[in-house]
């Protein structure tokens, strides 16, 4: 009983790693294979059946991605030869195989403009080529057929790789002020949320109760700059210097790429599975800053 993650350093992958799987049902502790890009490179379609014949996994989640948002608006190929492509490899992979796959995506893949949490069904606009190439990756998991679930999240963060977290913690730890954007709004999402979710989707999904689009994400609605507010605070209560954050808007912080001002996923569908909830990344948040400083 293996379950086989594509992408091997990212937050997701690390975080899938050390979920507390299930165990099987003799009692054994499930396995979980998470493989890079030297070990199963997924642009290489070749290789990933190779991988999923290897490993005979009972689930196959893609948590590899291009993730540099700015960096993909001068290399798209890049972006799409891993979010498109791979993705496509993958889930024409696991069809075939007969084995059920939930693939990650992104909030990005809406423009933004909505006043209201975004639906599945909801039209998407992406800004820039990182939520084009997502939303290229959902089409072609789709266009693969077999068992598949595209769980969109948002602003992931945790104790490892590149986050928002991990970032202010290290501007605020040698700066007394910041200044931090105020006008975008999403659900901050913790790695380790994630990877509890796919776990409780795995059975929904194997059995066909769950397919298609699905939005998961934190159960509270904040701007960046209040998301930066909690991470001083929670900081602050280690006994770390607190520095002050000043709300500025996009225009004051220019990027290459195009950031969704709003992009609150609705988590409706998600919900209505037995036994759902979102997590509060709160929680989370102070487990992370802990684990960071503490």
């Amino acid at each position: 009983m293996t379950v086989l993650v594509f992408g091997r350093n990212g937050q997701l992958a690390n975080a899938l790693i050390r979920h507390p799987w299930s165990p099987n049902a003799d009692g054994s502790p499930r396995k979980v294979v998470a493989l890079g890009s030297a070990e199963a490179d997924i642009r290489d379609a070749v290789a990933v059946t190779n991988a999923i014949t290897t490993h005979q996994p009972t689930l196959v989640v893609n948590a590899a991605a291009y993730t540099a948002v700015d960096k993909a608006e001068s290399e798209p190929e890049a972006a799409y030869a891993v979010n498109e492509t791979g993705s496509g490899a993958i889930a024409h992979a696991a069809a075939a195989a007969g084995i059920p796959l939930i693939h990650v995506s992104t909030d990005y893949v809406f423009d933004g403009t909505g006043t209201s949490p975004y639906r599945e069904d909801q039209p998407t606009a992406p800004l820039g080529v990182y939520g084009a190439s997502k939303l290229a990756g959902e089409k072609a998991v789709a266009a693969a057929g077999g068992r598949t679930v595209s769980l969109r999240t948002s602003w992931v963060f945790s104790a490892d790789g590149n986050n928002f977290v991990k970032t202010m913690l290290r501007l605020g730890a040698d700066r007394p002020a910041l200044r931090v954007v105020a006008d975008q709004v999403g659900r901050p999402t913790a790695a380790a949320d994630i990877a509890a979710a796919i776990a409780f989707l795995e059975p929904f999904v194997a059995d066909g109760r769950a397919s298609g689009v699905l939005h998961f994400a934190g159960a509270e609605a904040i701007s960046w700059h209040g998301f930066a507010e909690a991470i001083f605070d929670e900081a602050a209560a280690l006994g770390r210097p607190r520095p002050s954050v000043a709300p500025i808007t996009t225009a004051d912080y220019p990027t290459p790429a195009k950031r969704p001002a709003y992009s609150v996923l609705a988590c409706d569908r998600f919900l209505a599975l037995p036994g759902a909830s979102l997590p509060d990344w709160r929680v989370a948040l102070r487990q992370v800053v802990t684990d960071l400083v503490g």
